[in-house]
């Protein structure tokens, strides 16, 4: 099956580093007018013009999440807002979400390297999308959407949820490729086996899914209950959405990053040293061809290594393996990502609420399931049972309003919350992918 975009994703590497370099040099002559990064680049000593070779990349300074959080909402767009012509925005560890713009360049760059996705993925303009990912703020079902349409796929924009009628639709509709998370997409499956409709009776041959961690063992499981190829798909959106690496369908060894579009390292999380090939630390992206919301040295949080040896596939892109893990405490709930200080802070705006808390994370029918434990006042808790599920209700759905994730409140009774003489054991991960 041809390349979608053979002449930068079959590229030899040398000629590759120059269209890199060259890229490098426009974006960071474009973020040197935003405050923010001027003042970290003149605090570390360099201007745009000592950017002559990809190893000064390692002179600059990283970004992390916490500066896009504290320049919300736009003190970090390198265009004026005239020329943004869409806003993306996820969540973060505070109050304030990440937001991230696009000019109408960066849409169509989006577009491009979605296409490039699907194609990798073995699609092609005969087929029909049925994109279960999320619409709305979260970049994974418009990203998706769009890129299919590039390549020139019909869409089916169903989106989450609505699990019987998606099945329905999948018998009439007869889509061949498939987007979601992988659990919900395992979801999917349950219910069509309880409706009594077997996948391999439908016509999906290949499927995309990502936003969230998923294991070989996962793979494995969805390749059986579905009667597809699935192919793992990475993005975050301050980078630009999904769409940043995926797999081939020829190998399904590790997610070909699109360099032509951005530069990836990985570092030592500790000591911010640069990693050769092989090792595993922390990934680290530079965007170099976006106009709007351009990122240098994005500290990910995301644990891999990157494979350097050439794919059966025919691109010459690197390729990182499944991140193995991250750096922080950050929980990704059906593909909302949920951090515990995010829910302290719900919490925290009731009354008669102790400062005890456990996020207990479970996976049932294949779902991730939240229940948030909370203790409570002694008085409270001897009041009327019909109270405390009041209560437990209207924290739930605070939850839901704040994070865009439901979770199940339990009020417990003071020291019901096993303490720890060291950090607080704020999350118990019971999942088991």
């Amino acid at each position: 099956m041809p390349i979608y975009n053979s002449d930068y994703e079959t590229m030899p590497r040398e000629e590759l580093r120059a269209v890199q370099l060259q890229r490098l040099k426009t974006t960071i002559e474009r973020v040197y007018n935003v405050p923010f990064y001027k003042t970290a680049f003149d605090r570390a000593g360099i201007k745009p013009e000592d950017i002559k070779s990809l190893d000064d990349l390692q002179r600059l300074p990283f970004t992390n999440k916490k500066d896009l959080r504290d320049n919300y909402p736009y003190d970090l767009f390198a265009v004026p807002m005239e020329q943004v012509v869409r806003i993306h925005a996820s969540s973060g560890t505070t109050g304030k979400p990440t937001v991230v713009g696009y000019t109408q360049r960066d849409i169509n760059t989006w577009a491009e390297l979605m296409a490039r996705s699907f194609s990798a993925a073995g699609a092609t303009s005969r087929d029909i999308l049925h994109n279960a990912f999320g619409y709305g703020l979260f970049t994974g079902g418009v990203g998706a959407h769009y890129g299919a349409e590039k390549l020139g796929m019909a869409v089916i924009p169903v989106s989450g949820g609505n699990t019987k009628r998606q099945i329905t639709i999948m018998q009439d509709f007869k889509p061949t490729i498939l987007c979601g998370t992988p659990s919900y997409i395992l979801h999917l499956a349950e219910v069509a086996e309880e409706m009594g409709v077997d996948f391999k009776d439908l016509h999906f041959k290949a499927g995309i899914f990502g936003a969230e961690p998923w294991t070989e063992n996962m793979r494995a499981e969805l390749e059986a209950k579905l009667h597809l190829k699935a192919i793992d798909i990475y993005g975050l959106s301050e980078v630009m959405g999904p769409g940043v690496s995926v797999e081939c369908h020829e190998e399904q060894k590790g997610l070909h990053v699109f360099e032509d579009h951005f530069i990836v390292e990985i570092i030592d999380p500790k000591t911010e040293e640069v990693l050769p090939y092989g090792e595993t630390g922390e990934l680290v992206f530079t965007s170099i061809t976006k106009e709007a919301f351009p990122v240098i040295r994005y500290r990910t949080k995301d644990i891999t290594s990157l494979n350097p040896t050439p794919c059966a596939c025919g691109r010459t892109h690197i390729r990182m393996n499944k991140p193995s893990g991250r750096t922080d405490d950050m929980l990704i709930i059906r593909g909302v990502n949920v951090f515990p200080s995010q829910i302290e802070s719900v919490l925290m705006e009731t009354k008669e609420i102790l400062p005890h808390y456990q996020l207990v994370v479970d996976r049932i029918n294949n779902l991730d399931t939240l229940t948030v434990k909370v203790e409570i006042s002694e008085h409270l808790f001897s009041d009327d049972i019909k109270g405390l599920q009041t209560m437990e209700t209207s924290i739930s759905n605070d939850i839901k309003e704040y994070l865009g994730v439901s979770a199940k409140v339990r009020l417990v009774e003071p020291k019901t919350i096993q303490r720890s003489q060291g950090k607080a054991i704020r999350v118990i991960d019971n999942r088991k992918i």
